[in-house]
């Protein structure tokens, strides 16, 4: 006679139509969840007359308040935004918070490792192209998941303008007077670069302009894939080599920016005097030292993100994902205004 299967708490949520840390939430008693979605979760219980034993009831309350944030690198500074946007919003609660660093080179390979190693009840994905096997592995959690700078129908996810961000830019130097603008670039070809090249190009076609390959330039380094002060400055020397006639340089990133920014001084030049400078992420050197820059609001971002976890844990009943897209605004500062 073939053993009767255990009813787990993944069982009870799936008859309920809610996340396991809704269970348990109802299991531990908590003020958090509605009246409605109580009820519905007491009834799973009740039919399907699951008996969690202390083990699993220890797990529960654990598992309640587990929130994870995995990124592909912790050194990149802008990242470093967001997190203060996410620990901001849990301060306040009993929540855990764990950090997994998946890496640049197989981070789909990492994210399989660490969600093989514990139950997570929330997950917050920056950065991170998902292949379907990483999917399917999602969404097998029965927990919250909110991506961060991409997109899959099946999850909600914050992501950035980047056209609008870098057409923004664009149309600072052009309003300052600037028709002979150089951009610095990392080695990637990535949906994110693509983009702000785009909108750049867009916005230097309706001035009646346009760039071209001469105009494009990254540096050797391959740190971070380009994006590094590394990258910027060696960048940057190119620029004031090949195209002395130069005026503007917009940075994709303001770690590349900030390595313009040194080559700009080393060569004797003068910023904005003799070359305005933009950057692209508003990190915080970067208004320390003056930087106009792209802000991407980076810690409302992780505000917002974390806040919608939390409501998708709080047992609240399953809604479709929704997809926020989020426009990046032009900072300006010395560096690219006179005076």
């Amino acid at each position: 006679m073939q053993k009767k299967s255990r009813i787990t708490i993944y069982d009870v949520a799936e008859r309920a139509g809610v996340s396991i840390s809704t269970v348990s939430r109802v299991m531990n008693s908590s003020n958090l969840v509605t009246e409605p979605t109580r009820v519905r979760v007491l009834k799973a219980i009740e039919a399907l007359r699951f008996r969690p034993d202390r083990t699993a009831k220890s797990l529960a309350r654990k598992a309640a308040r587990s929130f994870a944030v995995a990124i592909p690198t912790f050194t990149m500074p802008f990242h470093n935004e967001l997190l203060k946007g996410v620990r901001f919003r849990l301060r306040q609660l009993d929540i855990d918070l764990l950090l997994c660093d998946l890496g640049t080179k197989s981070p789909n390979a990492t994210l399989m490792n660490f969600l093989d190693r514990g139950s997570v009840q929330g997950l917050l994905l920056v950065g991170v192209a998902l292949d379907e096997h990483i999917v399917e592995e999602l969404e097998t959690l029965h927990s919250p998941v909110v991506l961060v700078g991409t997109q899959h129908p099946a999850f909600d996810s914050f992501s950035w303008d980047d056209r609008a961000g870098a057409a923004a830019a664009i149309e600072h130097l052009i309003g300052l007077g600037h028709t002979r603008i150089a951009m610095i670039v990392s080695h990637t070809s990535g949906s994110m670069q693509q983009e702000r090249l785009e909108g750049a190009q867009e916005a230097m076609g309706k001035a009646g302009g346009s760039f071209s390959r001469e105009d494009i330039f990254c540096g050797s380094t391959e740190k971070h894939a380009g994006f590094s002060e590394e990258a910027g400055y060696e960048a940057m020397q190119r620029i004031l080599s090949e195209r002395p006639d130069v005026t503007a340089v917009f940075a994709l990133s303001d770690v590349q920016a900030i390595g313009a920014w040194k080559a700009i001084r080393d060569a004797g030049r003068e910023i904005p005097g003799d070359i305005a400078l933009v950057g692209y992420d508003d990190i915080k050197t970067s208004q320390y030292m003056g930087l106009s820059s792209v802000d991407q609001r980076m810690h409302e971002v992780g505000e917002q993100a974390t806040e919608l976890i939390l409501q998708r844990m709080t047992g609240e009943e399953k809604a479709s994902p929704v997809h926020r897209l989020i426009v990046p605004a032009l900072v300006a500062r010395r560096s690219s205004r006179p005076g």
